[in-house]
């Protein structure tokens, strides 16, 4: 996994300031207002500091950018890093802190001067998560980031507070590096066996053959992976954190690479298509992140992993299944086979656990990203209290989300004359018409979410906390809506 940066919280020492080698960034408040801190860097520098923060380049920062002193006198350092703070930053810009002052890093020691600004937990959160770099198959790797001290008043008890977010930042990480791996290397075997190995962490991991799909009557999800030499699995990762009530529940889907099976994909950007497994990453990392900070609550977390390949074996257009619950499932696309996996195992999840709420995370259509592009993902609900939770939880961690509306007029979209229901209902209405098919295999009595991820799993530019690539969306607001809605 890739290594987080090494985070440390110290007390003041503003005397060895001096001989402090690598940079040294200086919080600056709105109006140039200097604590001791920075007063002290300013005497050390000659008021150079002073007259970076009276420049136009300050005065037009916005409250997170950073501006760089390079070979500053006065001190050994290579360069201070003027960070403006704003007044009494909040959540957001303390990440947002943590996160350009990663970018200004490089490989580089740090020394952040925190003064009497609050949130060093969030700028120390900011600072792991924008510090990824996901190097694995380079031949140069290049340098990872130096380490990096926040001088605070009460080290002990900021480093106590950071571990919550410490712990979030390595399943943010976890999920970061299964999306972002090729499909030859992430293969329906390697991903089951990473997420067994989460076992040394306490979570209970059991993975399920194509053997016990077959018995427990999963066809519809057998059918997705028929076509391909890797076979198709369904792991159960349980975290028992809390009582005896029931757990609350994640789903993932799980398509290490999806083709479109005989329905193929354009060769345009299938590469692309290594994400297809994004839904089953963040419920890994959600879980990895649950037992690194020992919740205090029970969650299950089960993931269908399977690949979606062309062949003389691989399932049809016109081919009727039948799923683990019993309806029967008429295909008219191959390439919509993400529901096929998640209807098999939302019906298993229910079956065996009896969960007391249901989350299920999927890339499962191209049409959210016409709705909602790379800013938002879509939230479907049977539930009004666990969709309002959820994107209450979501906006408190600053990853988008948007209610989707679901109602039984889309069904007749999905209507089989040959079969209980199409596995498609065309492009019209796309993303609503694949959460209503996925509403048939959850029970009238679960509080149940459907959250299309398609546009925010992995992007193409760098955003506020991750660069180019896999963001991790989603292991934050998870983590969030089970700390606040289910631990005891």
């Amino acid at each position: 996994m890739t290594q987080i940066a090494d985070i440390r919280f110290e007390a003041v020492d503003t005397d060895t300031l001096a001989e402090m080698p690598g940079l040294i960034a200086v919080l600056v408040g709105e109006g140039g207002k200097m604590d001791a801190q920075a007063r002290r860097v300013n005497t050390l520098t000659r008021k150079a500091l002073a007259r970076a923060v009276d420049s136009e380049a300050f005065t037009k920062a916005k409250p997170g950018d950073v501006i760089r002193l390079a070979f500053p006198a006065g001190l050994a350092a290579d360069a201070i890093l003027v960070v403006k703070s704003g007044p009494k930053p909040d959540q957001t810009t303390a990440r947002r802190i943590g996160a350009q002052l990663a970018k200004a890093q490089g490989k580089h020691p740090l020394c952040v001067l925190m003064g009497q600004t609050g949130s060093a937990e969030d700028v120390a959160l900011g600072l792991a998560l924008r510090g990824y770099k996901f190097t694995d198959h380079k031949s140069d790797k290049g340098d990872g980031p130096g380490p990096v001290t926040l001088m605070v008043a009460d080290p002990e008890a900021v480093a106590k507070a950071a571990r919550t977010g410490m712990a979030v930042a390595e399943g943010v990480v976890f999920t970061r590096d299964l999306v972002n791996e090729p499909a030859n290397v992430l293969t329906t075997d390697d991903f089951a066996a990473r997420l067994a190995a989460m076992q040394e962490l306490g979570l209970e991991v059991e993975i399920l053959e194509e053997d016990d799909l077959k018995a427990l009557g999963m066809r519809a999800l057998l059918a997705v992976g028929q076509g391909s030499a890797s076979p198709s699995k369904v792991v159960v990762m349980q975290w028992n954190g809390g009582g005896d009530e029931a757990p609350f529940a994640l789903v993932g889907k799980g398509v290490v690479f999806d083709t479109g099976g005989i329905s193929l994909k354009p060769g345009a950007n299938m590469e692309d298509m290594t994400m297809d497994m994004g839904g089953a990453g963040v419920v890994a990392g959600v879980m990895r992140t649950l037992a690194l900070r020992k919740a205090k609550a029970n969650v299950v977390g089960i993931v269908g992993i399977v690949e979606n390949m062309p062949s003389g074996t691989a399932y049809r257009p016109g081919d009727v299944l039948t799923s683990m619950k019993g309806d029967t499932i008429e295909v008219v696309n191959t390439d919509a086979e993400g529901r096929l996996v998640l209807a098999d195992v939302l019906w298993y999840t229910q079956d065996r656990f009896k969960p007391t709420g249901m989350i299920n995370l999927a890339t499962l259509t191209g049409a959210m990203l016409v709705a909602l592009g790379h800013e938002n993902a879509g939230v479907f609900s049977n539930s009004d209290d666990l969709a309002g939770a959820f994107l209450k939880a979501a906006g408190s961690e600053g990853e988008g989300a948007w209610r989707m509306p679901l109602a039984p007029a889309y069904d007749k979209i999905i209507d089989s004359h040959i079969a209980d229901m199409k596995n498609s209902g065309g492009r019209h209405a796309g993303s609503i018409t694949a959460a209503q098919f996925l509403k048939r295999f959850v029970k009238d009595d679960v509080p149940w979410c459907h959250l299309d991820i398609a546009g925010v799993a992995s992007v193409k530019a760098e955003t506020a906390l991750a660069p180019k690539g896999a963001t991790g969306w989603g292991v934050m607001a998870l983590n969030r809506l089970i700390a606040d809605r289910y631990e005891s």
